[in-house]
């Protein structure tokens, strides 16, 4: 399914380490001691809903900070989806998200300063920070849980030099186009099965005075990813995942030529006056728009599709009936031809721990498990959330997009491929790729843009 572009699952036996164990972290420094045995008699003694918990013992009193990218209105579900845990261990999580995350975590975890728990979304950073020496490995009782819920290259992508230390938490499908139902009844416009048509439908849009794509790039320090997405997604539909997977490693290079037609057929769509920005403004209007609003003129009629992940689901103004007779829904970005299947790019995050102290081993061990996705999946009550957890239950997943998203990402046959930047190093991945894309949509070439990134390339 995904090799970071893939993952799926499978699922191996794994055994709760027994509550006599002392529950190894290694590696790292903080200032919370080092592990520790679990002493006093758990508060989730005897409750179902705590069996993993309470080999932990009583955690009342201690708290475990958690740093995350993940800001308001996506923020509330996580802290909800916590409670569980408060309730079975006494312990308090404290939540703090940013926008500014990629480059504020750096220099918190350099200046001696980083969070218990942080939600990495890119294993390219992720490497980085193990490279610090301050990441602490994963406890038995998370690997456990990986092995037991997620595939082998789930465990690969949360790995460095084969050592566990972040598992996988929430994931998503990135490789969607947002829709209003009712504009493509009311006009008799169909839903394009391949790329041709979809260009084809595109002209068809143009034609009426409608602008066919509205988008939006702009996201704080991490303007641009949006657009490093359909570049991926283009060139995964174009020449496959092996070739995929050989840019990501760059066994080829960045500014290869099948990667430069591949931005070029972007730039056929992002770069086209016709097309964009509906509803926003001219082609250079994506680089300024937030992310979060690029698809919202589709509500108003004033464009027709904009390509954008599952998770987009929760940036939909309160009230918007998400559903394929609603007021927005999503269709799968169609494949540019039959060679190489339907692929599907996607993302997600791993929690990565910088103290192995009881408390942060218990929260490390809950995030991973299938009791805490189905409680997520629950504590999400507008959708846009999912999981490649394999015990998650896709009943409890809220919206369509979301359980068709579920769905996906546990078809252990789907061809799957997780999305490249965050499996480039930093200076790539998270740096010089989304600079280079805002750049290209302000008017550089492509040559130029692919080439400043093969530059940079560490």
């Amino acid at each position: 399914m995904r090799s970071r572009k893939t993952r799926r699952g499978m699922a191996v036996a794994a055994t709760l380490v027994s509550a006599g164990l002392v529950l190894a972290g290694c590696g790292g420094s903080d200032d919370k001691g080092s592990g520790g045995d679990a002493s006093g008699k758990s508060p989730g003694e005897g409750k179902a809903e705590c069996a993993q918990l309470t080999q932990f013992g009583d955690l009342t009193g201690k708290d475990v900070t958690v740093y995350t990218s993940i800001v308001a209105p996506e923020d509330q579900p996580h802290i909800d989806s916590w409670k569980v845990f408060e309730d079975c261990t006494g312990a308090d999580v404290k939540y703090e998200g940013s926008k500014e995350f990629e480059t504020q975590l750096q220099v918190r975890v350099q200046s001696g300063n980083p969070p218990d728990i942080a939600y990495v979304p890119q294993p390219g950073l992720l490497q980085t920070l193990v490279g610090t020496g301050k990441v602490v490995e994963a406890p038995d009782t998370v690997s456990a849980n990986v092995d037991k819920w997620f595939g082998e290259d789930w465990r690969s992508y949360g790995s460095v030099d084969g050592k566990l230390y972040a598992a996988p938490l929430g994931a998503n499908v990135k490789s969607f186009v947002w829709y209003s139902p009712k504009m493509f009844a009311d006009n008799g416009w169909e839903i394009p099965t391949t790329w041709d048509d979809m260009l084809t439908l595109s002209d068809t849009i143009a034609a009426t005075g409608i602008k066919p794509w509205c988008a939006g790039i702009e996201s704080g320090e991490a303007t641009g990813w949006p657009a490093t997405d359909w570049l991926e997604d283009v060139l995964l539909r174009s020449v496959g995942p092996d070739v995929y997977d050989q840019w990501v490693a760059h066994e080829i290079p960045f500014n290869d030529p099948a990667v430069v037609e591949s931005l070029d057929n972007v730039g056929a769509i992002l770069k086209n006056d016709k097309y964009v920005n509906g509803g926003i403004g001219d082609v250079s209007s994506i680089a300024t728009t937030a992310f979060q609003d690029g698809g919202l003129p589709i509500l108003d009629g004033k464009c027709a599709m904009h390509r954008q992940a599952s998770f987009y689901a929760a940036n939909w103004p309160e009230g918007t009936d998400v559903s394929e007779n609603g007021d927005v829904f999503a269709f799968y970005l169609p494949p540019m031809g039959e060679e190489f299947g339907s692929p599907v790019l996607g993302g997600g995050e791993f929690v990565a721990a910088f103290s192995d102290a009881i408390e942060v081993q218990a929260f490390q061990t809950y995030l991973s498990s299938d009791q805490w996705a189905n409680e997520k999946a629950k504590a999400t009550p507008n959708g846009g959330w999912v999981s490649a957890n394999t015990g998650l239950d896709i009943a409890n997943l809220v919206s369509p997009v979301d359980k068709l998203s579920g769905e996906i990402l546990q078809n252990p046959d789907a061809v799957f491929r997780f999305d490249g930047s965050d499996m480039m190093p930093g200076e790539v991945g998270s740096g010089s790729f989304w600079k280079e894309m805002t750049n290209w949509i302000t008017g550089e070439s492509t040559q130029d843009a692919l080439d400043n990134i093969e530059a940079s390339w560490p």
